[in-house]
């Protein structure tokens, strides 16, 4: 376990325990339901010539899509210029900028873009969501903790005594039911995972938001 950059803010940013590079083998194995999860959600999009993965923290679902089709057009965005520059060493060779969600469209338009443990750490998720959207031409994924298993796992390890369970910057918190019921309101749902402890929802932009 590793303490995550802080910001000058005060806001933390990244991954504080490194569960993608941990060798503990029920994380691992934990890890690799996550991963297959996320694979199954990806081939179901169909052809995909460009990604954009928003917050994207350390970069390592960033990596993952840019090996899962090496032929798109790839993108790690994250808020914070202190996780770029982690991503941006971490793998060399991956485009990473310096964007919140809330400026994803701004970026451009998208065949697919990914928001993997993003949502839950939003003041205005009705807000990114929306941001997400207009970004998205083809396919938005969205993966979060489920609650409140989360905080139960988080316990069982002895960590977050203080605020029950509950991982540092967590401000929204989500059951399978309410997260689909959200994300419904602006995306068409084409299916959804949940490997222990995620929610992982594939889904299509229903309309362009309103402005």
């Amino acid at each position: 376990m590793r303490a995550r950059p802080l910001l000058d803010d005060g806001v933390f940013v990244g991954n504080r325990f490194d569960k993608h590079g941990s060798r503990n083998p029920v994380v691992r194995s934990i890890m690799r339901g996550f991963d297959r999860g996320l694979e199954e959600l990806l081939a179901l999009a169909g052809p995909v010539r460009s990604v954009l993965d928003v917050g994207c923290g350390e970069g390592h679902v960033t990596a993952r899509l840019a090996r899962l089709f090496p032929d798109a057009r790839v993108l790690g965005t994250d808020f914070s210029r202190a996780i770029v520059d982690v991503a941006r060493r971490t793998h060399p060779g991956i485009a990473f900028e310096p964007v919140s969600i809330y400026d994803a469209a701004a970026t451009g338009t998208w065949d697919m873009v990914v928001a993997c443990e993003v949502f839950e750490h939003l003041d205005e998720p009705a807000r990114a969501l929306d941001a997400v959207c207009r970004a998205a031409t083809g396919h938005v994924l969205v993966t979060v903790p489920r609650e409140p298993l989360w905080r139960v796992l988080n316990l069982a390890r002895g960590q977050y005594w203080r605020s029950l369970g509950n991982t540092d910057g967590h401000v929204q918190h989500w059951s399978r039911g309410s997260l689909l019921r959200f994300l419904g309101t602006r995306l068409e749902i084409v299916a959804a995972r949940a490997p222990l402890p995620w929610i992982q929802v594939l889904g299509r932009p229903l309309r362009p938001p309103a402005p």
